[in-house]
């Protein structure tokens, strides 16, 4: 299962909110919203959380068992 829990702490440590981050990626609601049920994201998204953020995969994303 993929937890966004840490995407979460990271936007906290950095002082920044999700809509914030919506309009530097340039990503729907929609789509942060599949993050905070915990469903999966293309991997492009990702990709640039990281980039914008100044992170790596393991800031954003964890793969927890069941």
């Amino acid at each position: 299962m993929i937890s966004y829990d840490r995407l979460w702490k990271t936007l906290i440590d950095k002082h920044m909110n999700k809509t914030e981050l919506c309009d530097l990626i340039g990503v729907s609601n929609a789509t942060l919203a599949k993050m905070g049920k915990n469903e999966p994201v293309n991997l492009k998204i990702i990709e640039a959380i990281c980039k914008e953020l100044d992170c790596g995969v393991e800031d954003v994303l964890e793969i927890t068992r069941e």
